[in-house]
């Protein structure tokens, strides 16, 4: 599930990219919905009628229909930073407990034992 709360700017650029889509061949609509997706984090699929195709007008349709909120550009600036360090930490989380497990080496620690070896290892020569 991507985002539903958009700014009025970034809404006038996925309706572009809908437009674009709409009228590309098969490669490049598959450009565009890995723009939409990666850019905007914008999922067709979260809107669209399976099996209909997915335009400016849906986009429409769905802004009238409430399902895609447009908020101000600070409030959107916002939300995309929260996401961010919400992101970092759970990525944190996640490398933390991998190390703890197991499943991963603390390339951080390993990285410091490197160095210490390196630095200790040329002193001896």
């Amino acid at each position: 599930m991507g985002r539903n709360k958009f700014s009025e700017s970034e809404i006038k650029e996925i309706g572009r990219l809908l437009r674009l889509k709409n009228a590309g061949n098969r490669y490049q609509q598959k450009m565009v919905r890995h723009d939409l997706r990666v850019n905007y984090e914008f999922n067709i699929s979260d809107f669209n009628v399976p099996g209909k195709a997915f335009g400016e007008e849906e986009l429409t349709d769905a802004i009238k229909r409430g399902v895609i909120q447009i908020l101000d550009d600070q409030t959107i600036v916002d939300m995309k930073e929260k996401r961010a360090r919400d992101k970092a930490r759970d990525e944190t989380a996640k490398e933390k407990q991998a190390i703890e497990t197991g499943e991963a080496t603390d390339w951080k620690e390993a990285m410091k034992e490197w160095e210490e070896w390196e630095n200790n290892s040329g002193k001896t020569s």
